[in-house]
């Protein structure tokens, strides 16, 4: 199965730089998806500038369709502009703007309403870890995130190795997975079966062979290391290991 390699640059990147990063991600990589999810106001530029085998997406949505809500950015509006994907639920949503798994669940039926496809990001905090409830706290997040009849991707973040420079073991990155396809196969049926599972926290060149050759991974979310394209490459490479 084709793996995906996604960047999140956060709120990250500039206009002058849109340029000079997509020359050098070129046509992509053969055998591997990647995606780019920039700012908001970078979405068109990048997609313009990208080769069209490169994915471009957001990295959040509104609820709503349209209407008075001063800030928001509509899902329709992103497809509108060249996102084909969207990140949602991401922990730093969770945590510095309260998101519950409720609101990333309506979030994912609008974006899926308009074309887009979500990425659910799910994750345990240390504290979590420590105290052995992380499986239970995904496994609570999947279950409150994804709606009926599900179609997207999800992505395995612990939160505690989020720009920390730590990474997850092998080991814990494996059992983790494995709690996901077998919550995704009860939830969903057959569509969890090959759902892509994506793995993110601290994803660089120099562990992502390993990170990507584990059971159930399904490809990287990437942060820091996706704002360097030389590194993105070198990511998306090892999927080919």
């Amino acid at each position: 199965m084709r793996q995906m390699i996604a960047g999140n640059w956060k709120m990250n990147g500039t206009l002058a730089g849109i340029a000079a990063y997509a020359a050098a991600l070129g046509q992509g990589v053969a055998g591997v998806d990647l995606l780019i999810c920039p700012p908001y106001p970078l979405i068109g530029p990048l997609r313009a500038a990208c080769a069209p085998g490169i994915a471009v997406g957001a990295q959040d949505c509104a609820v709503e369709q349209s209407g008075a809500h001063t800030g928001d950015v509509a899902a329709g509006l992103l497809a509108e502009i060249g996102a084909s994907h969207i990140i949602l639920g991401h922990s730093e949503r969770r945590a510095d703007h309260n998101e519950r798994s409720a609101l990333v669940r309506d979030k994912s039926r609008t974006a899926i309403a308009a074309g887009l496809t979500p990425i659910i990001c799910v994750g345990e905090t240390l504290a979590e870890r420590d105290a052995g409830e992380a499986e239970t706290v995904v496994r609570a997040q999947l279950a409150g995130s994804l709606p009926d009849g599900f179609t997207g991707l999800v992505a395995y973040e612990p939160v505690w190795a989020i720009g920390t420079g730590k990474t997850a073991t092998e080991t814990d990155v494996q059992a983790m997975h494995a709690t996901i396809r077998a919550a995704l196969k009860k939830q969903l049926g057959e569509p969890g079966e090959t759902m892509l599972i994506l793995y993110g926290g601290s994803v660089k060149p120099t562990n992502a062979a390993t990170l990507l050759a584990t059971p159930e991974v399904g490809g990287a979310l990437v942060g820091g290391a996706s704002l360097t394209a030389t590194d993105f490459m070198a990511i998306a490479e090892a999927a080919l290991r």
